[in-house]
């Protein structure tokens, strides 16, 4: 036994409390057990509040005098409750919270009832969760987004562990490929323990809510009417097959939602069996993405998000992704060929607006919604190729492209577009200003009244899972549990 290891594994307050509670369990006053060690009451008071650290003559003094061996007052059984109560509130008086609160510590008096102290640490709690909420501000969910992004840019959006644990679900419910049909969705969800409810009344800020007590999947009713039942059944099992737990930050919230969405992707397009089908098409200078959608029965932005997660790892292919709203907005992106994006000053893609002459905001103009467009496109850092197209949604029209540097071109269905664009965005106003004729017209003579965007005032959502009303939850769930 070394004096290191009593630091490292037994804290000050933990021993004390232990010394006291060893103490009176056998009748002994703080006097008596003084005088056995040598020590006065006051100083033997201090080591069993935890003041002072008891040096390891003094602990194995402390323990003859008790009976017991130096191991018990070190991993001795555990504290009682009032004991493990008043070493919490203690370490929590030390904490930020009380400190930039103004709160002195104090003496925690035998008198004190413990249903006092309970609420006292009930109070710290729920100081820190509020705090913990007002940090997810719009400046914080950037950065955590720049983050994401950079540990997807360093992986080639590649994740191998999602590959992988998509390939055990299919094997367990024998999907051999092709594309996933709603009974096999049925079976990955009983295979994991679900069965699938729709109902009309689905809480509005939720896609699904998951009854783990009774083994339950609630999906809206009207998700069979429109959209892919595939998809919002398997995002809502993929944090199951996960195990994910309720995210303790923005930032693990975030990552949670990637993770979600890469495997239902890997679910609906297994890496296996997809990618000797890529290899062909780049043996043929003929990759589509396109054909990857109808191939697999997939939205068209699933189809794409999934080649990028495949492009480079196993095609040797960097590429780029963008998903812009018909306002401009970018709403998604991803890269690792180098495209010049536009970024605020943490370095934040999403919220940006895209330059007018990229791809993805050229396709708004074009009347063709059947036919793919694609476009050269020079830019600061090069010449760059892109496929887009317009898919409808809840929030309104967006974008959805797929790019490839001029070099890369060569291996892609629509290389022979006659569609060309210049942006100067990365080095000159380009876009972001308007002509200068127009602006000298107008600028004096106009007055538009700005359509805000409701999120533009608000900070993030906060809760454990932000934007979601876990009141409609909880009554949704107690109004549809089987009696």
């Amino acid at each position: 036994m070394t004096a290191s290891f009593v630091e490292e594994d037994a804290d000050a307050l933990t021993i004390g409390r232990r010394i006291r509670q060893l103490r009176t369990s056998r009748g002994m006053t703080l006097d008596a057990l003084a005088a056995a060690v040598d020590r006065a009451p006051s100083q033997m008071s201090m080591i069993e509040t935890g003041k002072r650290e008891p040096k390891l003559t003094q602990l194995q003094a402390i323990a003859r005098a008790l009976g017991v061996s130096i191991d018990a007052l070190l991993e001795g059984e555990p504290l009682d409750e009032r004991s493990a109560i008043e070493i919490a509130l203690e370490r929590a008086m030390k904490g930020q919270t009380f400190q930039s609160l103004g709160i002195e510590p104090f003496r925690i008096a035998k008198s004190l009832p413990t249903d006092a102290l309970k609420a006292l640490l009930a109070l710290h709690g729920e100081i820190d969760r509020l705090k913990d909420e007002r940090a997810a501000t719009p400046e914080e969910a950037r950065r955590a987004n720049v983050e994401l992004r950079h540990l997807m840019r360093r992986q080639d959006n590649h994740f191998a562990d999602l590959e992988a644990k998509a390939s055990e679900i299919l094997t367990a419910v024998g999907h051999s490929g092709g594309p996933l049909t709603q009974r096999a969705a049925s079976e990955i969800a009983a295979y994991l323990g679900f069965t699938l409810h729709y109902a009309p009344d689905l809480p509005q800020t939720t896609r699904s809510v998951a009854d783990l007590a009774n083994g339950r999947l609630y999906l809206s009713s009207q998700v069979q009417a429109k959209g892919d039942a595939r998809t919002s059944v398997l995002q809502a099992l993929s944090s199951r097959m996960l195990g994910h737990s309720e995210p303790r930050s923005y930032a693990e919230f975030l990552r949670q939602r990637v993770e979600t969405n890469y495997l239902t992707g890997a679910l609906l397009i297994p890496e296996d069996h997809v990618v000797p089908m890529l290899k062909e098409a780049k043996s043929r200078r003929a990759i589509s993405i396109e054909d990857l959608r109808d191939a697999y029965s997939v939205s068209y932005e699933t189809a794409a998000h999934r080649f990028t997660n495949l492009a480079t790892r196993h095609l040797d292919i960097p590429v780029h992704f963008l998903k812009v709203h018909e306002s401009g907005t970018i709403t998604k992106a991803y890269e690792n060929d180098d495209v010049n994006f536009p970024t605020d000053r943490l370095g934040a893609i999403e919220g940006q607006m895209c330059c007018r002459r990229w791809t993805s905001r050229v396709v708004f103009d074009e009347d063709d919604r059947f036919n793919p467009y694609y476009q050269y496109t020079d830019t600061g850092n090069g010449t760059y190729w892109c496929t887009a197209r317009v898919e409808a949604s809840s929030e309104g029209l967006h974008s959805v492209s797929v790019g490839v540097r001029f070099d890369d071109t060569k291996w892609f269905v629509g290389r022979d577009t006659p569609h060309r664009g210049v942006s100067k965005h990365s080095v000159e106003v380009c876009c972001r200003r308007a002509p200068a004729d127009l602006e000298e017209r107008w600028r004096e003579n106009s007055w538009p009244n700005v359509k805000t965007p409701r999120t533009l005032l608000a900070t993030l959502p906060t809760g454990a899972f932000p934007g979601v009303d876990t009141t409609d939850v909880y009554e949704f769930l107690e109004a549809h549990a089987p009696v």
